[in-house]
């Protein structure tokens, strides 16, 4: 069993670096379709990928890291969460997607730092949230005052 952690591990890893790296790209791309949602769809993955490998990783050390298992789905559901709403744009999808995608981007950072820095001292696990809260609701207020044509508005002007 214990073979397996090294492999698992090293996914892991790479795809929580890939997170890292596609998080602040998708940020920073224009939002419409292209570059920012072949980012995000990537991310989406990445993010599944990062949740099965600390399950596994879980699994193999059950006693001592069971708590990631949930601190894993969680961070996932939320990505999950911001993928599902941009997939399917329902009314109101904006602030669930930046919302879902913000904070599964916020658990990568927390994760990024506890892990590097042992945990100690415990503001490393709110920090991210600290910061990134502000983040969010600024970038939800800014995009749901910001004109938008929507399928149906174009349909009403044709």
């Amino acid at each position: 069993m214990m073979m397996l952690r090294e492999p698992i591990l090293a996914v892991h890893i790479a795809s929580g670096s890939a997170g890292l790296i596609l998080g602040p790209l998708a940020m920073r791309a224009p939002k419409r379709r292209g570059r920012h949602t072949r980012i995000g769809e990537t991310y989406h993955w990445v993010m599944l990928t990062v949740c099965v490998s600390a399950v596994g990783l879980s699994a193999l050390a059950w006693s001592r890291i069971w708590w990631l298992t949930p601190i894993a789905v969680f961070s996932y559901a939320n990505a999950f969460v911001g993928y599902l709403a941009a997939k399917h744009r329902r009314a109101g999808w904006l602030r669930p997607h930046i919302g879902g995608m913000g904070g599964s981007y916020i658990a990568l950072v927390t994760a990024l730092l506890v892990v590097n820095f042992g945990g100690r001292p415990l503001i490393l696990w709110f920090i991210p949230t600290l910061v990134g809260t502000p983040i969010i609701a600024l970038a939800t207020a800014r995009a749901s005052v910001r004109p938008r044509l929507g399928r149906s508005s174009v349909a009403r002007s044709s």
